[in-house]
């Protein structure tokens, strides 16, 4: 097995096949969406090449900034609602609770339920007639405070919010739980000798301990937060007013309702140096302590 792994050609054999997968399918669109980004281009014919102008074009436009200020929303929600809430999840199933593992099934449900679905879900609870929100509101005499929730400018990107985080937070839950199921009992057994509590094992072992995939959670959940587009698109395709739009419903916008698809090659090209950008800070915020 040590001459397979040390055989450098046996190496390139094996990992071709994937290689090969990952150039059809990330590297090559990402290559061809940068030569777009640099065209005149509505998708038909041929384009004309105009450099960085579409990329300054982008800086300059009040629709995008807004895009990328509700997508950092976005981000900034699943960092300090979304993980802190999978966190705690995750400590207490781990603890030992009473059907612990159909708590953990009910929790990841939300995962692999339909996003199209989740949406029509919560399109029935935001309903302002007869959706729950609004009602619920209204028997507990808050009448006043029921509106329109997707359909007001002030509150619909918080609306949309809501159930990116409820879809995720048990997929995160299940990455810190398995981490947690992984640390060895002898420390936990340990700690319980010297005589420190629940809430103090966690703080000061677990936690730690659980660095390497609360790192992995935070990727994902920045990345993800600064990708998303089907739930925004299904709740309210980011208006009204574009008041929740994100990068990537008002690149779809560009490049299929508009057929600026140079424009729009900009724009994707963006979301994936932000994302690449964010990745490099998150690392480096984690390094020390993993």
């Amino acid at each position: 097995m040590e001459k397979v792994w040390g055989d450098k050609k046996a190496i390139l054999f094996f990992l071709f096949p994937s290689f090969v997968i990952l150039a059809l399918i990330i590297i090559t669109p990402i290559m061809m969406s940068s030569y777009y980004s640099l065209l005149d281009w509505d998708g038909f014919g041929k384009g004309t090449f105009i450099g960085l102008n579409n990329y300054i074009r982008l800086f300059k436009d009040p629709a995008f900034i807004k895009s990328v200020r509700n997508s950092l929303v976005f981000a900034f929600a699943s960092i300090a609602i979304q993980l802190p809430i999978s966190l705690l999840l995750a400590l207490v199933l781990a603890k030992g609770v009473k059907y612990e593992r159909f708590f953990v099934t009910v929790y990841f449900i939300p995962v692999i339920i339909s996003t199209v679905v989740i949406g029509q879900l919560w399109m029935k609870i935001y309903h302002p007639e007869y959706g729950l929100l609004n009602m619920f509101l209204k028997t507990v005499g808050l009448e006043s405070v029921t509106r329109e929730w997707l359909g007001d400018t002030k509150t619909a990107l918080i609306a949309s919010v809501v159930p990116v985080l409820w879809q995720y937070i048990g997929y995160h839950m299940l990455l810190l739980y398995a981490g947690i199921k992984s640390i060895s009992t002898d420390v936990f057994e340990a700690a319980k000798i010297d005589g420190a509590t629940w809430g103090k094992t966690c703080i000061h072992i677990t936690i730690p301990m659980l660095k390497p995939i609360l790192k992995v959670s935070f990727t994902f959940a920045v990345v993800g937060a600064l990708k998303v587009f089907d739930l925004v698109y299904v709740l309210t395709r980011g208006g009204p007013a574009r008041a929740s739009e994100v990068t990537s419903t008002l690149m779809v916008e560009t490049i299929f309702k508009s057929n600026s698809y140079g424009y729009g090659s900009a724009m994707a090209v963006f979301v994936v140096v932000e994302c690449l950008v964010l990745y490099l800070v998150i690392g480096k915020l984690f390094k020390e302590e993993v």
